[in-house]
This record gives C-alpha cells, sequence and structure tokens, in this order.
C-alpha cells in the first residue's frame, strides 16, 4: 500500500513541477492562470490523499479554502482580460464572420421600432 502512496507523491510532485514551470513562464496572463488552477486543483488532491491515507476529515475545510481561492481567482483574471480586450478593440480579431450577437447592427432598430433610449455604461449594458 505505501508503494501506491509513494507512486502518488512523486506523480502529484511532477504535476506540481510542471504547473509551476507554467506560471513562470508564462506566455499569457491566460496561461498563467490555467496553471495556477491546475497547481491548485494539485493541492487540493493532495490534500484529498493526505485525508485518505491517515483516515480523516479535519482538513476539509482547507479543501473548501483552495477551492474557493481558485474560483474567485479564475473569475477576476477573466473579468480583467476581457475588459483589456475591450479597451484594446481586438485589433487582431478576424472579423469575416460574425454571428448574431457580434453583427455591428445588432443593436439597431428594425423598420417600424423605436430605438432602445434607456441608460447605458461604457460597455453599452443597460443601467
Amino acid at each position: 500500500m505505501s508503494i501506491l502512496f509513494i507512486a502518488i507523491g512523486v506523480m502529484f510532485t511532477i504535476a506540481a513541477g510542471l504547473a509551476l514551470y507554467r506560471i513562470v513562464r508564462g506566455p499569457s496572463i491566460l496561461d498563467r492562470m490555467i496553471a495556477s488552477d491546475v497547481l491548485l486543483t494539485t493541492l487540493m488532491l493532495v490534500v484529498g490523499a493526505e485525508m485518505v491515507y491517515n483516515g480523516h476529515t479535519r482538513t476539509i475545510p482547507v479543501m473548501l479554502v483552495l477551492a474557493s481561492t481558485a474560483v474567485f481567482a479564475t473569475v477576476s483574471v477573466a473579468r480583467y482580460v476581457s475588459k483589456q480586450d475591450q479597451t484594446t478593440g481586438d485589433a487582431g480579431a478576424d472579423n469575416s464572420t460574425f454571428t448574431s450577437l457580434e453583427v455591428p447592427d445588432a443593436g439597431r432598430a428594425h423598420e417600424g421600432e423605436t430605438s432602445d433610449s434607456r441608460p447605458k455604461n461604457e460597455v453599452g449594458d443597460v443601467v
């Protein structure tokens, strides 16, 4: 049984090391964020494996804190990146194919309808 846990520990160490390498090397903030999610998930798995090995449930709050940290960090970075994309104007984006949500004229009123005069914020969402 101990050989199994040693093998699991080696695999967790390799996974954490590779995640740390990707956090340091990047190249983009999204790569770093995915790597930090992988690292936090690996840490949660290590805590869970330790609970199984020692036969207790005292570290469940630690797992909950790690999971909530991962969720809040991912949401924060996603919001930051989406705001950065809006300010840069997506200069490198290929706009040859539009969906109904991306068509520039989609916000205009159709014939016979009045335009929406409700106040909007700087993104264009109705306030």
